[in-house]
């Protein structure tokens, strides 16, 4: 199979005309009615997602089918050592359109720390398989020509999917193309007729970045529902923070809670003129309720004039006559006590011998008995 390598001009070129004609080419999406989901259609900012998911699929093609394959074998045959020390010079030659940029900015100080970087990485750097700039203290000033143009006030426009170089904006895409015409290594190698080494400088850095979000795309393919808006919006972040550079987002505005949207501010009232009425004169307003009184203010006193309820006599309630006091019962009648029948009185004595028998005692009988 024959490959061959679009030269970096005819890729530039080539860039410029899709982000002009796509749009025709291709169509937009229509913004829904709905406010929701106008909302969330004017946040993801891809008016042109049928055309974009259609490139995307593209790239992914020519991802498995070339570059993920060579990807692949650059991670097995390199150690992770000679992979990092080749992005080193690939970062290294790159360090001319940061200063220029940084220039562009007014980061004049961040020009002169990438100054400093390439002279130092260059020369005691080897080319810049060392980064001896970075533990002498002079750490990484990125910046790009999309960047710039961000800076100086330029709109980002629609999100797009180029084809090959993947998520960007009509803004970074005129950028990646202004950084490829005012980088002095393209400028030398073509004035050289090293149109072969700028080439590979070319195809070297793609496989390179490849490389290194191999297992984060992976994941990202395996692991989502909709991988062309997960991809959207991780790389919608990404650019956020780059242009940031480290700071912090800013905050959204919180809506007010005790402010009817619907309804628009009360107009001043007008300075009060001389023919208007003076207060002794005109009766003052009432005062509508307010809902939202502040409870530290005291109320206005009400002046009310109580009048006592005159209470009627009560009616003198008839009340029935007391019954007679009820007598105390009788004690109860004592049960009559029983007598024995016959009365025993016992017997006068008698002389010893009276009874000669001697089992009769000296008991008798009385006569009423």
């Amino acid at each position: 199979m024959n490959l061959t390598v679009v030269p970096p001009g005819a890729a530039r070129r080539a860039v410029t005309a899709v982000v002009l004609l796509a749009p025709v080419l291709f169509g937009c999406a229509t913004p829904p009615t709905d406010p929701a989901a106008r909302a969330a259609f004017e946040q993801t900012n891809d008016p042109l997602e049928p055309m974009n998911r259609k490139i995307l699929d593209a790239n992914m093609v020519f991802d498995k089918v070339l570059l993920r394959p060579v990807a692949k074998v650059y991670v097995a045959i390199l150690p992770e050592g000679a992979r990092d020390a080749l992005h080193r010079v690939l970062a290294n030659m790159k360090e001319p359109v940061i200063v220029i940029n940084n220039v562009l900015e007014g980061r004049f100080r961040g020009a002169g720390i990438s100054v400093g970087r390439f002279v130092l990485n260059s020369t005691v750097g080897i080319g810049g398989i060392l980064d001896v700039a970075q533990k002498s203290g002079l750490n990484e000033q990125p910046a790009d020509f999309g960047e710039t143009l961000y800076v100086w006030g330029f709109p980002q426009g629609p999100y797009i999917v180029l084809p090959i170089f993947g998520p960007s904006n009509p803004r970074d895409a005129i950028g990646m193309a202004a950084d490829s015409y005012i980088d002095p290594f393209s400028y030398l190698a073509t004035k050289a007729d090293l149109d072969e080494l700028q080439i590979g400088r070319f195809v070297l850095d793609g496989v390179d970045r490849r490389a290194r979000v191999l297992d984060v795309l992976d994941d990202l393919e395996k692991n989502s529902l909709d991988f062309y808006a997960q991809l959207r919006s991780l790389s919608q972040q990404q650019r956020a923070a780059e242009l940031r550079h480290g700071e912090p987002a800013p905050a959204p505005e919180s809506p007010s809670f005790y402010t009817d949207p619907g309804k628009a501010a009360p107009p001043a009232s007008p300075a009060p003129s001389a023919s208007a009425p003076s207060a002794a004169t005109a009766p003052p307003a009432p005062e509508p309720a307010s809902f939202y009184t502040d409870p530290g203010t005291a109320a206005r006193p009400v002046h009310r004039t109580i009048k006592p309820i005159p209470r009627k006599p009560a009616a003198a309630a008839s009340r029935a006559p007391l019954p007679p006091a009820r007598k105390p019962a009788p004690p109860a009648a004592k049960p009559p006590s029983l007598k024995p029948a016959v009365a025993v009185t016992p017997a006068p004595a008698q002389p010893p011998g009276a009874y000669p028998d001697a089992d009769e005692g000296p008991l008798r009988l009385s006569p009423g008995s």
